[in-house]
Formats: C-alpha cells, structure tokens, sequence
C-alpha cells in the first residue's frame, strides 16, 4: 500500500514545481519584453546617444561615470573609428567618428574604408568552402592534392599526418607565423610561394611545421595564406576577382575589396593608420598580399551584410553564398566546443552563442560579433595600433541593446586600507630571478612597476588584496607572526609567492 501522506507531499512538490517553473517563465517573458519594449519605444537617436556615453572599462569603480566615445579617442589617441549595429537582423546604425586622415583633414564617414586586418579570414572561408561544394572537392583531402603551382614541404614534425583545408581554416594544421607585417607603399612586394617560402622580399618566415596537425589550435596566417594559394591554383583566377565576383558581390558588399593596393578606390574613402601614439603609417598604409589573411578593405556597413547573410543562412533562410549545410559546418568549432571554427571563433555565453573575429593590421584594429540566433551583432573598425577601445565600447553597445555575454564590465567597491598597512607594502619583490616588482605609494594610491615596465596603479578590493583596471592580475600581500610584511603573492596566468627583499 502506499504511503498517502507521502504521495500528497509528492504532488504538492510537483505542483509547487511546475508552479514556480510557470513563475520563473513569466518573469523571464516579462523582462524580455520590458527590454525589447524600451528598445523599441526608444529612437536611434537615443540608442546613438546611449552608446557614446556609456563605455567602460571591464573594471569599473562602482561610484565612477561611463566615458564619453569622444573623449576614450582622445585619451587613447584614436584618430578616427566606425561602429555598426545590427538588431533583429537589420543594421540599426552605423556612424563614423575622428578623422580617416588628418593630414588631409578628411573625417571618418560610415563610406570610409578601413583595413579588415585577420577579419579577412571570415571572407576567404566563405570563398573556400563555397569552391569546394560547387567543385565538389574534399575540404579534409591533403591540400597537396589541389596545390599545383607549390607543395607543403612536410618533415619528421607532422609525424606523417597530412594538412586539409579544414585544418587551414580552423588553425589546426600545426603551422607557424602568426600574422604579417606588410609592406610599406612603394616597396617590392613577394609572390605568395616567396612568403610561403620565407624568401626576399619577404619579411616573414618560411611557413613549416610546429607540431602534428590536428592534435591542437595554434593560430595561424601562414595556414591562410596556403588556402589563398590552393583557390588561386584551383581557379587560376586572381584571388581578388574571385572573392569579388564570388563573395562580395553576392553579399552586396560593392564597397569592398581584397585588392592590394586598393586600386580603383577613390583615395578620400580609404582610411590612413595610425601607431599607438597617433602617429600616420609611413606611406598611410601597409600592402598585404597575404590578401587571404589581411588583404580586405571594408566598412562596417558592409561587414554588416555578411553578418546577416550567415545569420539567415544558419537558419536556413537565404544562401547568397554557402547554403544552410555548409553554413552550419563553418560555424562549428573544429576541435573545442568554444574556439576556432572555419575563418571564425565561436563563443558561448550561457547558451547565446556568437560567431566573430577580431582584426589587427599595421595601423588598424578591429572585431565583430554576430549571434547565432536572434539577429544581432556589431562591428568596430579602428584606424590605430590602440585598441583598447574596441572592448569598451562592445561594453557599450551590448549593454544598451541587451546583447548578453558581450560585456566584460565588472562593477567593483574600493576598500578602505588602513594607514598603518598602506605604510607596510613599499618595497621591492622578488617574482622572477629576473623581474622584480615595485610597490610605492602616493597618498592613498598604491602603484607597481616592474623591471622595464611602466608604473600602474592598484586598486584595493580589500585591506591587503588588489587587481588592476589596465591587466588581468592581482596581487595579495602576506603577513608572518609579527605582522610584517613577508611576500606578496601576484596571480596572472600562474601564481607566484614573492618574497619582499
């Protein structure tokens, strides 16, 4: 027989259950639409307006003010920048701010181009996953079995193991050279099989073998740089024109090009980079003919438009260049659940999943997010080696339109450190053989300097505990039996225990 009062409790639970999932349901339904509401209800202007006035550092003091954009470009000595937004799969702004040359006095426009840097590789995934299904070609053959005009030399190191296209895409072929320098204007500019084989003119290493391709990620242009190579050999067509004709006109992206140099551009609508310092790029730019890699010269604007497209692609919805089969294989992470997929890196953040790269040129930075679902994404496109307001600014604008995830900003309360421990932690402190670090005081303030380094300052989330806004670090001061200061223990990757000297 069973246990009736057992049996009543149970249903109650169970009902008390569905109830509270009912509850939780309507609350979540109800601050969806609170926040889809204000959106809706507020103009673009607002949205504009929020967005200038609201970036943060991802350590925010919790009494201090968001900055304005204006002013973060000009402490960070941003010349010019371009932002776009895309919201239920439509832009929602784009706007341009600075100046694209200071020199020639000509401001930043949403027309303005600048160089796409890494975010290129996104582009040359669609056109080499596009050649392959329509020429039915196998993306996880040896991609010497399509190279014709050059061969990857494989050694002991790949342990027999052969590279394919989709270890190029993903950054597990277990090749080197990171990134490229370019090539300043007037300069000779090397062959792709020169770069590939590290020959004058080249400025950069010959691409070989660092480890077995597929047993990890390591990024890799000089894997891009090959899958540049394999389309030109296969097609025989200049890669500009192919991804011209194949990817960007299909993408509408008519602003747009992977020439180098940008031929055929009118000057006024082509950016000039700038170093860390504000200062112009010899000639105004570089010259990429790693077009695979970095080649892209774009606008937010445009970027907005392959965003969409792989959105709507994904969810089966249009197929201007890769269909939805396609689509979903170069969205998925090659090795890891997060990471490298096929010319993006995917996210999750609790379920919301986002398909983005970032971009770093000689003079340019940039990134973009695009979500998985829901139609949502951003684009930044800076003119300067800085940048640090990329984040800033991404902290912005997902926290005016509800992007979840996207937002690094951690509100923190400073602790009040009493005099007589703010008097104990000057000093020196062994972390390395090498590296010693510094702690002074100025008033109130805390600051380290490591050997070589400049000073920054700390900032106290406790009497004796303190982190950083300018790095991922924070350092712990230990006490011995006396009350003096003995070690401090700094964590930034690892944990170390310095002894105070």
């Amino acid at each position: 027989m069973k246990n009736t009062e057992t049996t009543h409790l149970d249903s109650l639970n169970r009902a008390s259950q569905q109830s509270y999932k009912l509850t939780a349901a309507l609350v979540l339904f109800f601050l969806v639409f609170i926040v889809n509401t204000t959106l809706a209800q507020s103009t673009v202007e607002d949205r504009i307006k929020q967005v200038e006035n609201g970036l943060t550092e991802n350590i925010q003091i919790s009494d201090s003010a968001p900055f304005n954009l204006l002013e973060r470009m000009k402490h960070f000595k941003v010349q010019g920048l371009s932002i776009a937004v895309i919201k239920d799969y439509k832009v929602d702004f784009a706007k341009g701010y600075g100046f694209a040359d200071t020199e020639k006095k000509i401001r930043v426009s949403d027309k303005t181009l600048f160089q796409a840097a890494s975010i290129s590789k996104s582009l040359n995934s669609l056109a080499i996953l596009k050649l392959f299904k329509d020429r039915d070609l196998d993306v996880y053959a040896d991609i010497n079995t399509y190279l014709k005009s050059w061969k990857f030399p494989y050694d002991s190191i790949s342990k027999g193991k052969k590279i394919n296209m989709a270890n190029l895409l993903s950054h597990t072929a277990g090749l080197n050279v990171h990134g490229f320098g370019g090539y300043e204007a007037g300069k000779p500019l090397p062959s792709v099989i020169q770069i590939l084989n590290g020959e004058s003119p080249a400025n950069s290493d010959a691409v070989r073998s660092l480890f077995v391709p597929g047993t990890r990620q390591e990024y890799s242009g000089g894997g891009t740089t090959i899958s540049q190579l394999v389309l030109t050999d296969i097609t025989g067509e200049k890669y500009e024109s192919y991804l011209r004709e194949q990817v960007l006109k299909p993408l509408g992206m008519l602003s747009s090009t992977f020439a180098q140099p940008p031929l055929g551009v009118r000057e006024k609508l082509l950016s000039a980079g700038y170093d860390g310092d504000g200062k112009e790029v010899k000639g105004k730019y570089h010259i990429y003919p790693e077009q695979a890699a970095a080649g892209l010269w774009t606008n937010p604007s445009d970027l907005a438009k392959y965003i969409i497209e792989t959105q709507l692609a994904y969810q089966g919805k249009s197929a201007k260049v890769l269909d939805q089969q396609t689509t979903k294989l170069r969205l998925s992470p090659y090795m890891n659940k997060n990471g490298a997929a096929f010319g993006v890196f995917v996210e999750d953040y609790n379920g919301v999943k986002y398909f983005g790269h970032g971009a770093g040129n000689a003079g340019f930075t940039g990134g973009y997010y695009g979500s998985f679902e829901g139609g949502n994404g951003l684009i930044i496109m800076v003119n300067s080696d800085n940048g640090e307001i990329i984040q800033e600014l991404i902290n912005s604008i997902s926290t005016v339109y509800g992007f979840k995830g996207l937002s690094k900003t951690k509100k923190v309360t400073l602790a009040e450190v009493p005099e007589q421990d703010l008097n104990s932690y000057p000093g020196n402190y062994q972390l390395t053989p090498q590296l010693v670090l510094t702690v002074s005081r100025e008033g109130k303030k805390v600051f380290v300097q490591a050997t070589g380094q400049p000073r920054i300052e700390a900032f106290a989330e406790s009497s004796n505990k303190f982190f950083f806004k300018t790095i991922q670090a924070s350092m712990e001061f230990v006490k011995d039996q006396h009350g003096l200061i003995k070690e401090m223990i700094f964590i930034q990757g690892q944990t170390i225990h310095a002894k105070k000297l």
